[in-house]
């Protein structure tokens, strides 16, 4: 095992757990919050997918495919507090950005050598990213910090507990 199957592997499995709380959750699930003050999941599914779209771009420009029209504007920090669902984008619509997303993030990584991973990242990043390694593995663990709110909503609503 190498380091980018060990990314991969934090990649996938956070791919994977998400995916399954999402699954069954329809457009108004998706606009519930956990608790007061927490963002809705459809802000944070946005939220992350920009977020691994704006890390991947700073550091390989030109490896990921743009976003819709209006997407980041829609989940910026501005918007969080926002509860209309007009104001977002649907569930499908953020499934399959999410997947084009992800299979350009994973060809990216894969473009990236070993020696290319321990790269530092843009300066914003360094706080929380300092090596490209860091910025590729917020692609599994930043959505799984997420998705243990997802669970919250998921309970609340009545659907069982998955794993």
């Amino acid at each position: 095992m190498n380091a980018h199957d060990a990314l991969k592997i934090t990649i996938n499995g956070g791919q994977f757990v998400c995916m399954a709380y999402l699954a069954d959750l329809s457009d108004a699930d998706l606009m519930r919050r956990a608790a007061p003050g927490i963002n809705h999941i459809n802000w944070q599914v946005g939220h992350l997918i920009l977020s691994d779209h704006d890390h991947i771009s700073a550091i390989l420009p030109g490896s990921m495919p743009p976003l819709p029209e209006g997407f980041a504007r829609a989940y910026s920090r501005e918007t969080a507090g926002f509860d209309d669902p007009a104001s977002f984008f649907h569930k499908s619509v953020l499934l399959e950005v999410f997947h084009q997303q992800r299979a350009a993030l994973l060809t990216a990584l894969d473009s990236v050598s070993a020696e290319g991973l321990e790269q530092a990242s843009p300066d914003r990043f360094q706080s929380f990213a300092p090596v490209w390694a860091n910025l590729f593995e917020l692609a599994g663990s930043h959505w799984l910090m997420h998705c243990g709110q997802w669970a919250v909503v998921r309970r609340q609503i009545g659907k069982p507990p998955l794993f």
